[in-house]
């Protein structure tokens, strides 16, 4: 069974213009995560902690997936895609070698949800063509199990037992699954995750256990998993999780706040095109 190699809490920070939210994993250390970067998880029923959203900003090197639970959110960009992401949709982005885009509520009151996730890009594909998608709810495949256990395969392709169901999106150089898991009080599943991908369990409610480990990982915790082994999730009470899985790229990982790169070098050559105008 894959073991739990190490559990982690997020921290309270703001990003944008000021929008509240919990950094569950990014910035020091990412090679303990790769291929991937980051996980933000934002909610608030206080519009002062999402109004202002995020306004225009590049991103150079990797792609951001963002995953609403519940709220709106207005996507425009410099190749001139405007999206307007709902409550159980995903927006796909791939900055590539530069986007520049903003990220605005459309809501003024009521509950912000979800998530981004920043996912790397081989350094191969880092300067290629940048890409923009948004999924309507519908256009996620949504399963569920015997035991109850409700699936969203948002990427990658999800088999157990009993389903076998690939999902919206598929990236073959990272190889990424993401699934949303909500686990009924006594529901099993037995996702099939391919040996050498790093495997990442974030529990956003309830608690869920992990066969093969004595401690449960409770709500809000980060666990990450062994890369070979099986693997089986159950509730006693219920939960919710984020299963992240991905092929590690072991590439040289350089990070200047918005622009990951393979060495510094190529940091400043996105400043400069940035600073010049020459980025997107």
């Amino acid at each position: 069974m894959r073991q739990i190699l190490s559990l982690s809490t997020g921290r309270p920070t703001s990003d944008g213009a000021g929008v509240r939210l919990t950094r569950v994993f990014g910035g020091a250390a990412p090679e303990r995560f790769d291929p991937f970067l980051m996980l933000d998880e934002f909610g608030s029923e206080n519009p002062d902690e999402y109004i202002a959203g995020f306004p225009p900003h590049p991103h150079r090197g990797f792609e951001t997936v963002t995953y609403m639970l519940e709220g709106r959110m207005r996507h425009e960009d410099h190749m001139g895609n405007v999206g307007q992401l709902e409550s159980g949709g995903v927006q796909w982005m791939t900055a590539a070698r530069g986007v520049i885009h903003s990220e605005m509520p459309q809501q003024e009151q009521g509950l912000m949800r979800g998530f981004q996730l920043w996912l790397n890009l081989p350094a191969r594909d880092k300067l290629g063509e940048p890409g923009y998608r948004d999924f309507a709810p519908e256009e996620i495949p949504t399963l569920r199990s015997a035991t109850g256990v409700q699936a969203k395969v948002i990427a990658g392709h999800l088999r157990s037992e009993e389903l076998d169901q690939p999902g919206a999106v598929q990236r073959p150089g990272t190889e990424p699954q993401l699934f949303d898991l909500v686990l009924p009080a006594g529901g099993r599943i037995a996702p099939q995750l391919p040996d050498g991908h790093r495997v990442l369990l974030y529990v956003y409610e309830g608690r869920l256990a992990v066969a093969g480990n004595p401690q449960p990982v409770e709500s809000q915790q980060l666990a990450r998993l062994s890369e070979s082994g099986a693997l089986e999730l159950s509730s006693e009470d219920g939960a919710r999780v984020l299963l992240l899985a991905g092929k590690p790229l072991g590439e040289p990982i350089v990070q200047y706040g918005p622009f990951v790169m393979n060495s510094r070098e190529e940091i400043e050559q996105a400043l400069r095109d940035y600073r010049d105008g020459t980025l997107a």
